[in-house]
């Protein structure tokens, strides 16, 4: 057995029957520059880099990395594509930290998967890999930023890179030994980033987090009259899917001009219930945002 966002508006805060005061001279706050993002700010998420991991609760999606982590993107789709997933379950889940799935009693067989990989715990910093840093300090990491608008740090050099346990982030389990990892993934509740480093991260939760969120509290069963929490239906590849059953999301892009106006301003909320403005942001308080892709308009699907 191996152990290892939702945006909440100011108003929802107010007390009963207080009135924001006019804040017409402020800049666009974080919901206004989203709505008003151009199209090009956005990245369609490819379904062939997506998970659905479907659960009684409803649908996850994770996005796995498109850089990083790649031994361990090619072994979850080689999981999922093998159906291994299925009819198993999240068999721990502990409050405030993770919620583990897998195979608890390591008896489930493999076709074309690996049964277990070498770390990617972080890696070599090289070309191809677009990182687009913060100015805020962290605590865990020289420098911290997006790869593929997913969470990422690196070390003072600039030459080791890895992803982040912040909420949503999913990794594969191991045992004491680094490179044991293989089947057991788990998806982090809350931001774990004491864990960066020491565990391989290879994608983020992009939708359905509440469904994790809401998976009943357990321990790793000792038998099989024991809990085993609650079953993971299947999880499979986006493009594997029939385009009916797939979603259609896209992210924002970091480094782009509305991304940046987007970090200024979780840095300084910029409605008036705020009196504090910090000017800095915690890469793990800072959710991209993600949104389905809107439908054509009437001109835009006419071709006439």
């Amino acid at each position: 057995m191996k152990l290892i966002w939702v945006l909440l508006p100011a108003a929802a805060l107010l007390s009963p029957g207080a009135v924001l005061a006019d804040s017409s001279e402020e800049k666009r706050t974080a919901a206004e520059i989203v709505e008003q993002a151009a199209p090009e700010d956005w990245r369609v998420l490819d379904q062939k880099d997506l998970l659905y991991i479907e659960l009684d609760r409803g649908t996850v999606i994770v996005a796995l990395s498109p850089s990083l982590a790649q031994a361990h993107v090619k072994q979850m789709r080689a999981l999922a594509r093998e159906k291994f997933y299925d009819g198993l379950s999240f068999y721990r889940v502990i409050d405030g930290f993770v919620a583990q799935g897998g195979d608890v009693f390591e008896t489930r067989s493999l076709k074309t998967a690996k049964k277990t990989l070498e770390a990617e715990f972080d890696e070599p910093m090289r070309d191809g890999v677009s990182f687009s840093p913060l100015r805020d300090a962290d605590g865990y990491a020289d420098e911290v930023g997006f790869v593929g608008s997913l969470p990422a740090g690196t070390d003072k050099t600039g030459n080791r890179i890895w992803h982040l346990h912040c909420a949503g982030a999913v990794a594969m389990a191991r045992d004491v030994e680094k490179n044991t990892g293989g089947t057991e993934i788990y998806v982090t509740l809350q931001p774990q980033r004491y864990l960066d480093r020491n565990l391989s991260v290879f994608g983020r939760v992009v939708s359905g987090m509440e469904h994790l969120q809401a998976l009943r509290r357990v321990e790793p069963a000792q038998s099989e009259d024991d809990d085993l929490g609650e079953r993971i239906l299947s999880i499979r590849v986006g493009s594997d899917l029939p385009a009916g059953e797939q979603q259609q999301l896209r992210i924002m892009r970091a480094g782009t001009a509305s991304f940046e106006d987007y970090v200024d301003a979780r840095r300084n909320r910029r409605t008036a219930f705020f009196y504090h403005r910090p000017d800095y942001v915690d890469i793990c308080q800072l959710p991209i945002p993600v949104e389905r892709v809107p439908a054509p308009t009437d001109a835009e699907s006419d071709p006439a």
